[in-house]
């Protein structure tokens, strides 16, 4: 039964949603790095007494805020369609996607809290809860990621090695962006709108080392996709680091260079590695009366 025209399927509604979530972390950190996240007369859900703002810092936050309801609209339909449609979208996709609405209104909470700061909640702007904010934030992203992944399963025009490379170079690239833009580049200001190029990068890049160790995974190339896992894991870190929830000081730019540089050396090796392996070679069926 159809539930729409034909251009639109679940797997490029899922693909258009995890974009609109990426878009939704970067531009929640140029409003927190612009301090536009406190313009709204520290009010939430209205904003500088009214619904609509009153200023340009103020009108950041509130396109924030619009941004991340139509997104949560978008996730909350992901959900219902996964389970209205049972039989052609997998038990996998459901409970991803499902668990990305579970979070949507958590994170909607926190980003709450963070913006009434001596308003209705004081003391709310804290690191434990900005770091909440943004891990809800990140969790929903990855789980979307996942969730598009798999519907797209079956429907590659390239096999598992190709994409694998694919995505494998991608990520590359975007790690070394990532890093002309993030806080350990002597170079970067980190200034608003390179924190949400940073971010929006990296995401870019931990989507791609999402995608290529679970197509590794299809060829048991062990080594690879081990260091896509670690990359993944170590790029999540410097994101975390580069979210002011600890004291910067000397010893964690330290740790947060050593995480960035281990990322982009995994990724450059797993690169090199699966220039060694050969594509899986159809062997002929003899004896077939096929042509």
């Amino acid at each position: 039964m159809s539930r729409g025209p034909d251009w639109l399927s679940f797997r490029r509604y899922a693909a258009f949603t995890t974009g609109m979530a990426l878009t939704l972390i970067s531009l929640g950190i140029y409003t927190a790095a612009t301090g536009a996240g406190l313009a709204c007369a520290q009010q939430w859900p209205l904003c500088d007494g009214g619904v609509l703002p009153q200023s340009i810092p103020s009108f950041i936050e509130w396109f924030h805020r619009l941004w991340a309801m139509i997104t949560g609209f978008f996730i909350l339909g992901a959900a219902v369609w996964a389970w209205l449609d049972r039989d052609q979208i997998s038990s996998r996709t459901r409970r991803a996607v499902t668990l990305a609405t579970v979070l949507t209104p958590m994170q909607a909470v926190f980003g709450a809290i963070t913006v009434t700061l001596n308003g209705a909640l004081p003391g709310g702007y804290s690191a434990p809860v900005h770091a909440a904010h943004f891990l809800t934030g990140f969790s929903i992203f990855a789980l979307l990621s996942y969730a598009t992944l798999i519907t797209y399963e079956g429907r590659f025009s390239r096999d598992a090695l190709g994409r694998s490379r694919i995505a494998v170079g991608t990520a590359l690239v975007a790690l070394i962006v990532a890093w002309v833009f993030s806080r350990i580049d002597p170079v970067s200001s980190y200034s608003p709108p390179e924190q949400a190029v940073f971010y929006a990068v990296s995401l870019t890049a931990f989507g791609a080392l999402l995608a290529a160790t679970r197509w590794l995974g299809e060829l048991d190339e062990l080594v690879p996709r081990a260091a896509t896992a670690s990359a993944g894991v170590l790029l999540f870190v410097g994101m975390v680091l580069g979210r002011d929830i600890v004291v910067y000081s000397t010893g964690v730019e330290f740790v947060n260079w050593l995480v960035v540089a281990l990322a982009v050396a995994t990724t450059a090796g797993a690169a090199w590695l699966l220039r060694g392996v050969e594509p899986e070679v159809e062997q002929p069926v003899y004896g077939s009366t096929d042509d």
